[in-house]
């Protein structure tokens, strides 16, 4: 039961190339489950489940896998042969070099490129002409794919030193932290992500049957879930668990349970650009949301169940979190199935 979000802005600019090639957005924001009347609400947050069913939406109906970003077109079912490729390679760094050869082969690719330093590999995102995109989603929805394949592929989670971006930190640039885990660098010279080099070596664990299962919903789903397996948020929201009726550990017995003061918590939730309140914050609005969405409860049901003894506490909450109030978010819902 996926009760994840994600912000409005990677909605937007998912269907920016979309846009520019003169296709009828609130028809695939609707095919999707999507509110279109969402996208004018800077906190909004969208259902992980939704964004991901909107990828392929807009896949199919552009018949483009580069989304209209790039000048020439990635017709559905590329990324699928890469990885078919890709299977039969014995370790993680074939991989990057077979599919570098791969992409080669478009006229105008945009590909990966794997460099090798001393004990650290770096893998960046290649265009040969210039993308048709304001919001940088094509190059920065490659890094996060590469990566979640890559841990996929090896069947462990590939810790990433640092991410780069070839251009200046946006307004959303908090959310780079929830989605890669690591250092980020703007202003760089070049988008791609850096990792120890003992990656590399690793052996492929996957199979073609496997590989078939992954694809029925990849590399969709692969933006729209979280890396962080193994951040000290992750583990956090482990322990506090998804029942918010009952009263949430204080953050002294978190630490302990984590083998750590309260201090170096404190810090390595900071390093995560986070906290504890936050945490739960997030958790709460992503359970209402998910909530909203299906009507099965009142919204003074879902209030309690997020841990509000008050409803016009919860209102005063959600509005906060997302702009729109419960009634809002769940009324633009029936509008949006009416439709």
């Amino acid at each position: 039961m996926n009760k994840l979000t994600v912000s409005q802005h990677f909605v937007k600019a998912a269907l920016s190339g979309a846009n520019s090639k003169g296709f009828d957005l609130s028809r695939l924001l609707q095919k999707a489950g999507i509110q279109p009347d969402l996208l004018d609400q800077p906190k909004a947050r969208i259902p992980a489940r939704q964004y991901a069913k909107l990828m392929q939406i807009i896949w199919v109906d552009m018949q483009d896998e580069f989304m209209g970003f790039n000048r020439q077109r990635s017709k559905p079912g590329t990324f699928a042969i890469m990885c078919q490729l890709a299977i039969h390679c014995s370790n993680l760094e074939k991989v990057y070099r077979r599919a570098s050869q791969y992409y080669s082969l478009f006229e105008t690719p945009v590909a990966i490129k794997l460099s090798l330093h001393e004990q650290q590999a770096t893998l960046t995102i290649e265009a040969a002409a210039p993308l048709k995109d304001p919001y940088h989603f094509l190059q920065e929805s490659l890094l996060v794919i590469w990566h979640r394949l890559s841990c996929w592929l090896i069947g462990q989670r590939i810790i990433l030193d640092e991410a780069f971006f070839n251009y200046a930190k946006p307004e959303h640039g908090e959310e780079y932290q929830k989605i890669f885990y690591c250092p980020l660098r703007f202003d760089a010279e070049k988008s791609g992500f850096s990792f120890h080099r003992r990656y590399l070596d690793m052996p492929l664990i996957r199979d073609e049957r496997e590989l078939r299962n992954f694809l029925k919903t990849s590399p969709a789903d692969l933006l729209a879930r979280p890396d962080d397996n193994h951040s000290f948020t992750a583990q956090i929201r482990t322990l506090i668990g998804k029942d918010f009726t009952a009263e949430t550990p204080d953050f002294e017995s978190l630490a302990q349970e984590l083998n750590l003061s309260p201090q170096t918590l404190r810090r390595r939730l900071k390093d995560e650009n986070t906290s504890y309140q936050e945490i739960k914050d997030h958790m709460r609005r992503d359970i209402a949301i998910y909530h909203l969405c299906r009507r099965e409860l009142s919204i003074n049901d879902i209030a309690e169940l997020v841990g509000f003894t008050e409803p016009s506490t919860f209102h005063r909450a959600f509005k906060k979190w997302t702009g729109v109030t419960p009634g809002a978010y769940r009324e633009g819902e029936r509008e949006k199935e009416e439709a």
